[in-house]
């Protein structure tokens, strides 16, 4: 979908040739592409490279201060530069909602709410200041600054409104990401019909970062996670070849460059107030129909998904007091699976716990590794044996590397995530 804006000419600022593309499906194409790798590659870096949450975020925080320095700096719109930010955003937006959910136990409910009312207060002051929120409007430096100001909350809104509704109902990845699909399909039909167009664009910028994330973890996830077991590298790997290519041909194209702004070009769709405002009260509907699935999704039973989902950081330790066998099952994880395979993953939970007493966390998370490359590798053997054991297990064993490569490691809660998971292996 485009937008448009119903304001005449900037007031304040400089004027420059538009920063931004023309709103286009290569747009909407990238941009979702951009937020999946925000959530594969900040997940590659902090948990698969074990660079660790804070220090991964401290970098993207500085490389995001000199992308965005050099995309201010430029006069007009650049391809290649403003997909940069982008990408950088959405990976620092995701790492910032990961900081308040994994290391500072701030529920996904309230960090939804926290981020949702930043923007509301990003948006009324970049309303009240130029008088638009128009992406086309994007033509001098204070309205450039508030453009990206918001891109960057709606990453880090995008991220708790994604993982609070994977909490809520247990879905999957690959179940979660027909949602905001959905609702994206119910804004353009929306905007089509004559809905506001810059209220359209907002609310459908926000829904690609969950869609992107859900499409993110679903490739890269293994199977027993409701995964395709592509990997976050490949995941990362393979989109970033696309936005690449996209770029590219762009760049070639310029098919999506708006070299001037006019405020009184003609709307892609003509609308009247009168019809905005039956629209506002359709999409009001909408919302109200997804609140109403999320509260019926969340009173069936089931399971809160594992993997490094960020909703199962304050819970880490949680069941493992007095935890002798599987989760849920009386018997141990030998009565399910073959004895030599439990036994050699064993040995390896048994020399982490070794590691983590002696102090040693770097080795702890190097032996933990091994064990979670061990798993995924007697996923297509063990797994057909019980598929209800294996994933029992499967989250157990996810809490324990959750708790071993904490940005900030607790040696009680390791201990026991460990201890726990050596019980349940029998």
């Amino acid at each position: 979908m485009t937008e448009t804006t119903t304001t005449g000419t900037p007031t304040t600022g400089r004027t420059l040739l538009s920063k931004v593309p023309e709103v286009t499906l290569w747009f909407w194409l990238i941009k979702i592409l951009c937020t999946t790798v925000g959530e594969s590659f900040a997940d590659w870096i902090n948990m698969t490279l074990g660079v660790g949450l804070i220090d991964t975020a401290l970098i993207f925080t500085a490389v995001l201060a000199i992308v965005l320095a050099w995309q201010v700096s430029l006069s007009r719109y650049v391809p290649f530069v403003y997909w940069l930010t982008v990408v950088v955003l959405s990976v620092t937006g995701t790492l910032y909602t990961d900081i308040l959910t994994d290391h500072l136990g701030v529920p996904l409910a309230a960090s939804t709410s926290a981020f949702a009312v930043a923007l509301g207060v990003a948006f009324a002051v970049w309303y009240s200041q130029e008088r638009t929120l128009s992406i086309h409007s994007i033509v001098t430096r204070p309205r450039e600054l508030f453009y990206w100001l918001a891109v960057l909350i709606t990453f880090a809104l995008g991220t708790a409104v994604g993982d609070w509704t994977l909490q809520i109902t247990g879905w999957s990845p690959g179940i979660a990401v027909l949602l905001p699909a959905t609702l994206i399909v119910a804004i353009a039909i929306g905007w089509r019909l004559g809905a506001n167009a810059v209220l359209s664009f907002w609310l459908a910028y926000i829904l690609t970062r969950p869609l992107g994330a859900n499409l993110g973890d679903w490739l890269g996830l293994p199977w027993s996670q409701g995964g395709l077991g592509i990997g976050t590298a490949g995941t990362s790997a393979a989109f970033l070849a696309a936005i690449l290519a996209t770029v590219g041909y762009l760049t070639y194209s310029r098919v999506d460059v708006v070299e001037s702004y006019d405020g009184s070009h003609t709307p892609s769709v003509t609308t009247t107030p009168g019809r905005e405002r039956v629209l506002l009260g359709y999409y009001l509907v909408v919302a109200a129909a997804t609140v109403a699935l999320l509260v019926w999704a969340g009173a069936q039973p089931h399971e809160t998904p594992g993997g490094d989902d960020e909703s199962d950081a304050p819970a880490a330790s949680a069941p493992v007091a007095g935890a002798m066998t599987l989760p849920g099952n009386p018997q141990p994880a030998t009565a399910h699976f073959p004895a030599p395979e439990i036994a050699r993953l064993r040995s390896i939970v048994d020399a982490t716990l070794v590691r983590v007493k002696a102090g040693d966390q770097s080795g702890a998370k190097t032996t933990i590794t091994e064990l979670e490359t061990a798993w995924d590798a007697d996923e297509s053997t063990l797994r057909p044996m019980d598929g209800s054991a294996w994933s029992r297990l499967d989250s157990q064993i996810d809490q324990a590397l959750h708790a071993v490569r904490a940005a900030k490691p607790d040696t009680s809660s390791q201990i026991a995530s460990l201890t726990a998971l050596t019980k349940s292996l029998g």
